[in-house]
């Protein structure tokens, strides 16, 4: 039974709610949900976000026999799931399927790349220049900051095609993903965390100076950009001189046979610091993996890029399968759209929103499993459409995060995290 009290407060607060198009019933539907969730399982989540939009085509939902002009040149292999086909650049990817669930029924109506990314990354619509806070973001306003490693960190960095995307929007700089940097350069290191001796003295005599400062920022009120960039210089200095940090970013503690196993690119590479943060506790990591905008020239592209997501991505999935990270890590790989079905005149594939394919993995979910499909040209989706509230709605039930709850903007208006999704049915054991 619900209980609902109806202060003041209560009918104040749902009359500011009231012009977002949300009545009453609809707030005690949303409690209702929250009350009969889905049990948590996974305590972090890797995203590897495919920006530009992987050809599900010519990955994971070949259509051999269609004409060549949608089918394009790559044969299906076999893979160690029975009746489950993938293309045939993928071979280490045929031998993984077993561990995870792929959805053929990614789909939504939008085929531009910033509008696209910044939906699917917040599960919610808006403007190309983000409205709504990444799912990572979210992750961390309601994880919070503990010990010394951020919550949500983006590996190389957040995406981005002409400006920086997947942001944390109206909550606010302090819930912004701490990037990363790319770990397979040959001297990788964190910016501000690799740090001599005398250096560290010098941050632990700073940390000590910006007590002092806390008079001045508290009577600085509403100022999110001073507060933030106190924040971030008390984190900073925490991270500095915590052995736990230094040691979680350390790829080099690696074997190199494990890392040539993941592959020595920046996508490898990434997939192997993103295993290493979550093992360590951070909450959300996003593998930042893009240019797969393919236009023209298709196959000359894919020719190498999709080598290195067979490598890395099936590595990360093994690895951390066989160290039982996938008890608790939720694992998904998604772009913001697939491909046209048509190659095009330059012979490229388009910019396609009705249909896309993703891979999910850990915590939960069902192995060696597939959930929806599309036509005969893999064009439009026919059973079990997925769209993106209900992959960021998914990702925060798996960690309990009411992804219907109200979050308040710098302003107090409370705004829904999500205006719609539900969980994706029959994804979960």
């Amino acid at each position: 039974m619900l209980d609902i009290s109806f202060s003041r407060r209560n009918i104040l607060r749902l009359g500011a709610i009231a012009p977002l198009g949300l009545s009453l019933p609809h707030l005690l539907s949303h409690e209702a949900q929250a009350a009969g969730g889905t049990k948590a399982k996974a305590k972090s989540v890797i995203l590897v976000y495919l920006g530009g939009g992987m050809s599900h085509h010519d990955s994971f939902d070949l259509k051999p026999n269609a004409p060549a002009e949608i089918r394009g040149k790559y044969q299906p292999i076999s893979s160690n799931v029975p009746g489950l086909d993938v293309g045939e650049l993928l071979p280490k990817m045929s031998q993984c399927m077993n561990r995870l669930t792929l959805i053929r029924s990614g789909a939504h109506n939008n085929d531009h790349h910033e509008t696209a990314t910044n939906w699917v990354m917040s599960g919610r619509f808006g403007s190309a220049f983000g409205d709504f806070p990444a799912i990572g973001a979210v992750v961390a306003h309601e994880s919070g900051f503990k010990g010394s490693l951020p919550p949500y960190v983006a590996v190389p960095r957040n995406p981005s095609f002409t400006w920086e995307l997947g942001k944390s929007a109206y909550l606010g700089g302090r819930y912004e993903s701490f990037k990363a940097g790319d770990p397979n350069d040959k001297n990788f290191e964190v910016r501000d965390l690799t740090v001599n001796q005398s250096m560290a003295n010098g941050a632990a005599r700073r940390q000590s100076l910006l007590h002092a400062l806390d008079d001045l920022s508290t009577r600085v009120k509403g100022n999110d950009q001073i507060n933030t960039y106190n924040e971030f210089q008390q984190r900073a200095a925490t991270m500095i001189l915590s052995p736990e940090a230094q040691a979680a970013f350390n790829i080099n503690q690696e074997t190199d046979a494990l890392r040539d196993t993941y592959g020595r690119h920046t996508f490898g590479q990434s997939c192997l610091l993103a295993r290493r943060l979550v093992e360590k506790g951070v909450r959300f990591v996003t593998v930042n993996y893009g240019g797969w905008d393919h236009h023209a020239k298709i196959f000359e592209s894919l020719d190498k890029k999709l080598p290195e997501f067979d490598t890395g991505f099936s590595a990360l999935i093994k690895d951390m399968d066989e160290r039982g990270l996938l008890e608790d890590t939720l694992v998904v790989a998604m772009g913001e759209f697939g491909r046209g079905p048509k190659i095009n005149k330059d012979n490229g594939r388009d910019h396609w929103g009705p249909a896309a394919s993703m891979l999910w993995a850990g915590a939960g979910v069902k192995r060696g499993h597939v959930l929806g499909s599309t036509d005969k040209e893999g064009a439009y989706v026919t059973a079990r459409a997925v769209r993106p509230a209900d992959v960021a709605y998914t990702i925060f039930d798996s960690l309990g995060i009411d992804g219907h709850k109200f979050l308040p903007s710098p302003d107090g208006r409370p705004i829904q995290v999500l205006d719609e999704g539900e969980p994706i049915g029959d994804l979960f054991v």
